[in-house]
């Protein structure tokens, strides 16, 4: 039996054999598709090839696609668990012509592999057809042999793609799999279609014409194939299996789930199992993309489906975080096809059991309150929009979790009501998109990108250099010159400024031609072109002409100086808190440096002490700053850290700065920081001059940051720093090093003062120190006194209280502070009248009086405040009322 592997590298290997180009699977967050939130289709990677915006050196490939649909248009979530072949995350194994070979090679491609390389019987196939496509219909015939009643003709949209409402489109011809009459289900296009019997593994779409608006089509120039088959699916039918979990890399996880929990794989938590293996795949290959927690976007896509499989595991009785413990069982089964996953594994785990601690502190409330709330409900009815909303807005749980809780009960949710008290509150957390990706106006860089060629990038060696002006772009659209005034965005054949990438931002500088010249306020860079953002100060600027560049060489300094000491922190993070420090993005300006990184907890002044001596320590060295070029594999093979989500090329920048013995880094054992980076860095380490960290905080969750100054920028603030000290000393008149002792006598000295001050303030409000106190009367056989004081806080009262109480023995107290206007109130009552006398009834009844509103505390002391002090005797009056029933 071929394992999911197998059949992955079977497939990849024929279209290989056949003239393809293996193209590795793109991150889970497209690039350049701006209405997509995660890549839900092996052709994601390609839309710009096929639309004619972009072009490759191939023009065959193959990929097997991680994809996930859990979010946007295409949301499978609530399914998952549920039905033999929904997933959160799944495989799509393709191959794809760009205007190379169409229907009369597809097809047979398609025949070829199923019947011979994978054996499957020929007469259990049958395939479908758009009603019109004459010409797939005969190929099929002649190919495959297969007689009219296996060729379905569908005649709706089932069988017809379009990108959109123009552009290209086309019919398609899907393949079906035959389980035989022993399942229920009729074949695609009868009234019995939707049963199990007949399963769709692969569909081939034809990009054949190109639709415009009034609805017409016309041939395209360049006739493509698209196509796509589901590994778990061409997995299930080849294991001679029904349902997608009973394959060989499902099964291995439904075990590690159930061998977790001691329960049965096949038993009563059999959906709990199928869920935890889908959500572990999906949620493990979103972070090692890039994706992190969060409460919105992606993140909160992310955040949902961890919650969902952690729920799942909490009904299996799971007592302790479980999710991070599965995840090696995952590296195991789908690593040596997936590198990235074995490389993030320490961040995966780490995400994951962060977040699973956090969400089990507070699931058993939430799903207490969603009991507490059914025990109302008559029998079957739904579960109040209002109510799922607070389950959401206070403990978390988004409204597809709450279904997924009542499903299992047989009941629903009221959607509308829920939807109605969203919007009523204005909750921040609402799962939102607005998209992310290149630049709406992408499609003029790749026009120039396709004319041109990409930029060359001059800037490591150089500050200073010429260049031609291949294009000008102002407003939008592209222009042959500018004139004085004007901003506008140039690109170049070759240039020494480096473009926004990586956390480094983009340089500035001036450009200078014949007849003209214009300051550069940033650049940044798309399909390989740079976009150098301007303004001309003089003359006119053209198209054609050569021109002098040159980068602000400070500027570029400091950045570069940042830059490097960005690299010395991420290593001594690591060295100093653990090998699951990764880096979750980071900016490198000229003023200042920032750096975000995965960890659970904020760090203690030793740590940040010792993180920034570590740093200081390699700056002193002086060592060199190496660059080499290598493949990412030899760069990871030596240990170099790579940014995860990140998309490499065949060569990559390797830098390394620091020696230190036996640190286990680099082929010799010395290097100390070693990474991946295509940004600028100084040539040796002492150029950064000195580096200080401002300290950490939260980015987000489970991500801190730090946030540190370098070079002059750093010396600036230690004097600043200096200069405050040393007029605090002066003030205090003593030396730097006496002045924590100083403050803190100072301190305990201005806190006896106080508790002085303020003793002596009560003993003045209740009548001087030998003053026999505020009269005393008796009130329904209880003694009672009240006094309104002046020169007194509210936090003043409850010690007088507890004088007053021990003076009476026996009795309750009522005491008004007058605020400037307002009243403070405290009210007491002896511990052996609180069974029948409430010190809380006595002070609501007054602070009505006051104007306030409540009061509150314990029976035998409670307080309160109201806005009229002139209402004092009111008050007492109302007090008194209490006491006498």
């Amino acid at each position: 039996m071929p394992s999911l592997n197998d059949i992955r590298s079977t497939f990849l290997d024929y279209y290989r054999r056949n003239g393809h180009e293996v193209v590795d699977s793109s991150p889970l967050v497209p690039r350049n598709d701006p209405t997509l939130m995660f890549t839900n289709a092996g052709m994601v990677q390609f839309k710009n090839v096929f639309t004619g915006v972009e072009t490759r050196d191939y023009k065959r490939a193959t990929t097997s696609q991680k994809c996930v649909r859990a979010g946007g248009k295409h949301n499978d979530l609530d399914n998952v668990g549920y039905t033999a072949r929904h997933h959160t995350f799944f495989e799509m194994l393709g191959n794809f012509s760009f205007g190379d070979y169409f229907k009369e090679e597809a097809i047979p491609f398609a025949w070829e592999l199923l019947t011979r390389d994978f054996g499957l019987p020929a007469d259990k196939l049958l395939v479908t057809v758009y009603h019109t496509d004459d010409e797939a219909a005969a190929i099929w015939k002649k190919v495959a042999g297969l007689p009219d009643e296996r060729i379905i003709r569908i005649p709706t949209d089932d069988n017809f793609w379009s990108m959109g409402a123009t552009g290209p489109c086309g019919p398609c011809s899907e393949i079906f799999f035959d389980h035989g009459p022993d399942i229920p289900g009729g074949p695609p296009g009868s009234p019995d279609e939707d049963g199990d019997r007949f399963i769709e593994i692969w569909n081939l779409v034809f990009m054949q014409f190109e639709q415009f608006e009034d609805g017409s089509r016309r041939d395209l120039a360049a006739q493509s194939i698209d196509t796509g088959m589901g590994l778990e699916r061409i997995g299930a039918v080849l294991q001679g299996k029904h349902d997608n979990y009973d394959t060989d890399l499902m099964r291995s996880l439904i075990e590690a789930s159930a061998n977790a929990t001691t329960t049965d794989p096949d038993g009563t938590g059999r959906i709990h199992h199928r869920v935890i293996a889908d959500h572990l795949r999906s949620t493990s290959f979103l972070i090692a993309d890039g994706v992190m927690p969060s409460n919105e976007g992606r993140g909160y896509v992310l955040r949902r489906i961890m919650r969902r499989a952690m729920r799942h595991a909490h009904q299996l009785g799971a007592q302790d975080p479980l999710m991070h413990k599965l995840v090696p069982a995952l590296v195991r089964k789908m690593g040596a096809a997936y590198p990235e996953l074995g490389r993030a594994q320490p961040l995966i785990e780490e995400t994951l059991k962060l977040e699973e601690t956090r969400f089990r502190q507070t699931l058993d409330r939430g799903l207490r309150l969603l009991d507490d709330e059914l025990d109302k409900l008559p029998s079957g009815a739904q579960l109040p929009g209002e109510a799922a909303f607070k389950l959401y807005d206070t403990y978390g749980f988004p409204l597809d979790l709450t279904q997924d809780a009542l499903r299992e009960k047989g009941l629903t949710v009221d959607v509308g009501g829920f939807e109605a008290a969203m919007a009523e509150q204005k909750a921040k957390a609402r799962a939102s998109w607005s998209g992310s990706g290149e630049t709406k106006d992408a499609a003029i860089w790749f026009d120039i990108a396709e004319e041109q060629g990409p930029t060359e990038f001059l800037g490591y060696d150089t500050e200073a250099a010429e260049g031609q002006v291949m294009a000008l772009v102002v407003d939008g659209a592209r222009v042959e010159a500018a004139e004085k005034g004007a901003s506008v965005q140039l690109v170049l054949n070759q240039t020494p400024f480096y473009a926004e990438a990586g956390g480094q931002v983009g340089d500035a500088g001036t450009l200078k031609t014949e007849t003209g010249a214009a300051t550069i306020l940033d650049t940044k860079k798309s399909q390989g072109v740079f976009i150098h953002a301007a303004e001309v100060t003089e003359g006119r600027i053209s198209v054609g002409q050569g021109a002098e560049l040159e980068v602000d060489h400070g500027r570029r300094s400091a950045i570069r100086a940042n830059h490097s000491a960005t690299h010395l922190l991420n290593e001594a993070l690591r060295r100093v808190l653990g090998e699951h420090i990764a880096q979750r993005g980071s900016l490198n300006a000229p003023d200042r440096l920032r750096f975000d990184f995965s960890h659970a907890k904020a760090l203690t002044e030793e740590e940040l002490a010792t993180v920034e001596n570590e740093i200081n320590a390699y700056i002193r060295q002086n060592g060199p700053v190496e660059t080499r070029i290598m493949t990412p594999d030899e760069a990871r093979a030596l240990g170099a850290q790579a940014l995860f989500g990140e998309k490499y090329g065949d060569e990559v920048r390797v830098v390394s700065m620091g020696s230190r013995p036996g640190s286990g880094k680099g082929t010799d054992g010395q290097t100390y920081s070693l990474e991946l980076c295509g940004g600028t860095h100084v040539q040796r380490l002492g150029e950064i001059g000195l580096c200080v960290l401002l300290g950490d905080s939260a980015s987000s969750a489970g991500v801190r940051r730090i946030e540190a100054l370098t070079g002059e920028g750093a010396m600036r603030y230690l004097i600043e720093q200096m200069q405050h000290l040393n007029e605090v000393s002066a003030v205090l008149k003593a030396q730097p090093g006496e002045l924590a002792e100083r403050v803190r006598g100072l301190l305990d000295e201005r806190k006896a003062l106080q508790n002085e001050v303020a003793q002596l303030r009560r003993e003045l409000a209740m009548g001087g120190g030998g003053a026999a106190g505020p009269e005393v009367q008796e009130i329904n056989g209880v003694k009672f006194t009240a006094q309104v004081l002046s020169g007194v806080s509210g936090k003043d009262l409850p010690p007088l209280i507890d004088e007053l109480k021990d003076k009476l023995g026996s009795g309750a107290v009522l005491l008004i502070a007058d605020t400037g206007g307002k009243a403070a109130v405290a009210a007491g009552v002896t511990g052996d009248l609180t069974g029948t006398l409430s010190a809380v009834e006595m002070v609501r009844a007054a602070v009505a009086e006051l104007g306030g509103k409540g009061g509150g505390g314990r029976p035998d002391m409670a307080q309160g405040g109201g806005a009229d002090a002139s209402k004092a005797d009111a008050a007492i009056k109302a007090a008194q009322a209490v006491i006498g029933g």
